[in-house]
């Protein structure tokens, strides 16, 4: 095996003190860093910029974008009111917050369709990225407000559980009215972040079972949904060797295409030309059956298939004993999750118990289910492969 020369005394590599000692370079100008050695040898870029303030922005909306748009405003419709931002629009505020919080970053170890995923499958974080590339694609060919359909929709699955869409199940006989991952996201998840009412309406209602978002970048958001999902939950399944390209309907195929990238662009034309032509969010008839005929192929032989059952039985039974044991010791939320953001403090014990199994990674759950309900790991969900 080739080994790199490595100090024998604290094995700090070459490498690692040359990345280590990088610190840019001082400009020309004295005054000033470069992030690069070599750039001073460069074409300087000019005096002629021009700095876009968030004004600029906002002003730059209404000569651009579609009339019937959202444009920003100041700092925005906000539950509590806030200083407007010098540089950043109050939905370029609201995208930096999600993207910043623990809940996104908690996207990563929740399930999409596999609980604890291969390298090359999707966690919840990966499938808000793909539905904010196919919202921003619509959003930006149609003239709605890119930056508001980017922050519903990366926040859109923030409130989900872990295990997937079986969490809704699990946590669900605990609420009145149930547990829906999506207001509970707009309402509990990402409620500290005081987000501007019109990103909280699209997350709370991006699902089609939701009223109608009441912006049209929120009902983007919702198609992205679908489109995505249903386009990359069947590649997974077909990389992981559940279904085959030829197992799909032949009108799908005849239609979609047999690639995902010629599915999404297939869908995502429709959307475009159907609003274009009617002045509605919309997709033309014939392609929307393919869809719905490629979603209901998804959940026959991919969701609903008996390993997905017993996967989701297992995250049932593993939610429920964690509700179960945190409402009887409600000092051990904060106890095990310290800083974390998700723990809300509530005066009901069942209902801050919800949020705070609601708010865990997949591992975590697990992890706590042998640390607090003494399971062994033939107790806890395994991967539906």
């Amino acid at each position: 095996m080739r080994e790199e020369k490595v100090s024998k005394l604290n094995l700090i590599s070459d490498r690692n003190l040359t990345w280590a000692s990088s610190n840019g370079q001082k400009s020309s100008l004295s005054k000033y860093l470069l992030a690069h050695r070599d750039e001073n040898e460069l074409p300087e870029i000019g005096f002629g910029l021009k700095r876009l303030k968030r004004t600029d922005k906002e002003l730059k909306e209404k000569l651009i974008l579609s009339k019937t748009a959202t444009f920003a405003e100041g700092a925005g419709n906000r539950r509590y009111s806030e200083i407007p931002d010098e540089e950043r629009t109050c939905f370029e505020k609201d995208r930096d917050r999600i993207l910043h919080s623990t809940a996104f970053r908690r996207l990563a170890g929740k399930t999409q369709v596999f609980i604890f995923p291969k390298d090359h499958q999707r966690t919840r974080l990966t499938h808000a990225l793909e539905v904010s590339q196919v919202a921003l694609t619509i959003s930006n060919a149609l003239g709605f407000n890119s930056d508001l359909c980017e922050a519903i929709a990366i926040g859109h699955d923030c409130g989900h559980g872990p295990g997937g869409h079986a969490s809704e199940d699990a946590l669900s006989i605990f609420l009145e009215g149930g547990f829906d991952h999506a207001p509970f996201g707009a309402l509990k998840t990402l409620n500290s972040l005081n987000l501007c009412v019109e990103t909280l309406d699209g997350i709370a209602n991006h699902s089609w079972s939701r009223p109608s978002p009441y912006t049209p970048e929120g009902r983007i958001v919702s198609w992205a949904d679908r489109i995505a999902y249903v386009c990359h939950d069947f590649e997974d399944a077909c990389l992981s060797g559940i279904v085959k390209l030829s197992d799909l309907p032949k009108e799908v195929l005849k239609v979609a295409g047999k690639t995902k990238s010629q599915q999404l662009d297939t869908f995502i034309k429709s959307i475009i030309e159907s609003t274009y032509a009617t002045g509605q969010i919309t997709m033309d008839m014939e392609t929307a059956e393919i869809l719905n005929t490629f979603r209901t192929f998804n959940y026959e032989r991919i969701y609903m298939r008996k390993e997905s059952i017993e996967q989701n039985y297992a995250v049932i039974r593993l939610l429920r004993s964690l509700v179960e044991y945190f409402e009887m010791h409600p000092d051990k939320c904060g106890y095990f999750q310290k800083e974390n953001e998700h723990v809300s403090i509530e005066d009901d014990p069942l209902t801050n118990a919800v949020s705070f199994v609601a708010g865990m990674t997949d591992r975590f759950a697990c992890n706590i289910a042998k640390e607090v309900l003494d399971w062994a790991e033939h107790d806890l969900p395994r991967r539906a492969i």
